[in-house]
């Protein structure tokens, strides 16, 4: 708990502080001339939107919207410069990087979203063409091109530089470098300036420019009107064209994923971890782009039990931070765990026999008793216990007499197992001489029939 304040200062607006980080960077003497170009840019979009609106061009609209684009992007290096101004906060522990990345990602979709209203201006325009006049037209283009050139080349966007650089090429830097390709081989001099790839923002900037003169010259020579709306809808594709691929790379970001380019090297640099002296297990490796340029990580790491946590902390940091910036690493050691010895008697809570079932067993004989030789208990007669009589117990089993109806009597002098037949035969159990009396001759006549005595010739069915 902190220190209770009874008379607090009311908490700033959002205007205020609004007002308060635009002074933080205005204290910047960079930031000046991003001020100064936006407000030439204000001016100069105000004076063509006057012009489109007086020569009723649509492509002088659709070619407009980059000059809106330039402000936007002013915008982005303004923000950019604030960051770099800005430290991380318990709130923002990661810093305010992603505020660039969600500011490209917010300028291009915009521009896509003017190109997309340009077409369908431009559909609805092929229904019923309207008069075109050209006395600004040409004047508007010029202007638009000079400040969108001036405002590139001048300013060193860094959050642009970079996704134009990272993200795919676009179709229009396709075609302009095969053109370019064949170019460079009539004049070796020119791969410096349209090798690898030209920019895309200045190559938007000058095909849109050449449509709308194409547009002019028509237009003045046989007062071609639909030329206007073609031309709208080449620049408005271009544009959009030209800023998917940035949108795609910035939204990628913005979804915390891995950068395609570095998952080889990052794998490489797992594999160096992994085989580090005391590091036994590698695991839960995330790893994502925080900022443009920058990657942010987490992993585990199992150690030995042995093992020193620091060196293996420092070694591990060391090899990650080449290509990391900002890396977490938790170090925690094996958790294999000894089984434990159990010494004394168990206890009722180890081992409960309160629902088992189990017979009483007498106590152990005394040795003078019992023939070590043998398990029967020594009698006092020397003659020898009956063959198979039930009153000679074990050495720890009391006597027992299990008592079955069912259970043949094996005891009464029959052998167990197979006999051949002449044997049974000579037991007196065979089928019994006609016209003499039935006889089962077993010997043991006090022993009860089962099957009892008839005159028929066979056993019958029970």
């Amino acid at each position: 708990m902190g220190t209770i304040h009874l008379f607090r200062k009311p908490q700033r607006s959002i205007f205020g502080k609004l007002l308060q980080e635009f002074g933080l960077v205005a204290s910047d003497r960079r930031s000046w001339k991003l001020l100064l170009f936006g407000v030439i840019n204000l001016t100069c979009t105000g004076f063509l939107l006057m012009w489109c609106s007086s020569t009723n061009s649509i492509a002088l609209t659709a070619y407009t919207y980059l000059t809106i684009f330039d402000f936007f992007s002013l915008m982005t290096c303004l923000i950019s410069y604030w960051v770099m101004m800005k430290k991380p906060s318990p709130a923002y522990s990661f810093g305010f990087e992603r505020l660039e990345v969600l500011a490209v990602f917010t300028s291009t979709v915009l521009a896509q979203l003017g190109a997309l209203f340009i077409l369908k201006e431009s559909a609805e325009r092929f229904l019923e063409q309207p008069e075109i006049h050209t006395g600004r037209l040409l004047v508007g283009t010029f202007v638009a091109l000079t400040f969108n050139l001036f405002t590139m080349l001048s300013v060193r966007n860094k959050p642009f530089a970079y996704v134009s650089e990272a993200a795919t090429t676009s179709w229009l830097q396709e075609h302009v470098a095969d053109l370019s390709r064949s170019l460079c081989g009539i004049i070796p001099g020119a791969s410096s300036i349209f090798l690898p790839r030209m920019n895309p923002f200045v190559l938007i900037d000058l095909a849109g420019a050449f449509a709308l003169c194409i547009t002019y010259l028509l237009i003045e020579i046989d007062n071609y009107f639909a030329v206007d709306t073609a031309s709208a809808i080449a620049i408005a594709l271009m544009t959009f064209g030209t800023m998917y691929p940035m949108s795609v790379y910035s939204g990628k970001v913005l979804l915390q994923t891995t950068p395609p380019h570095v998952i080889g090297q990052l794998d490489k640099l797992i594999r160096e971890v992994s085989t580090l002296d005391g590091v036994l297990e590698v695991r839960n490796e995330h790893f994502w782009t925080l900022g443009f340029g920058s990657l942010a990580g987490s992993v585990h790491v199992r150690i030995r039990r042995d093992a020193n946590e620091q060196m293996v902390l420092a070694h591990v940091t060391n090899r990650l931070y080449t290509l990391v910036s900002t890396l977490t690493v938790q170090i925690f050691k094996d958790d294999w765990v000894r089984p434990a010895v159990i010494s004394g008697p168990i206890t009722t809570n180890v081992l409960n026999l309160s629902d088992q079932h189990f017979l009483p067993m007498p106590p152990v004989r005394t040795a003078e008793n019992v023939n070590p030789l043998t398990s029967t208990p020594a009698k006092a007669s020397s003659s020898p216990p009956p063959e198979f009589a039930f009153n000679t117990p074990g050495k720890n089993v009391s006597p027992l007499l299990f008592l079955n109806t069912q259970t043949r009597p094996y005891s009464v002098g029959l052998p167990h197992g197979h006999l051949p037949h002449n044997h049974m035969l000579a037991q007196g159990l065979g089928v019994p001489r006609i016209g003499a009396t039935p006889d089962f001759r077993t010997g043991f006549t006090s022993v009860p029939s089962r099957y009892g005595t008839n005159s028929r010739l066979g056993q019958p069915r029970p």
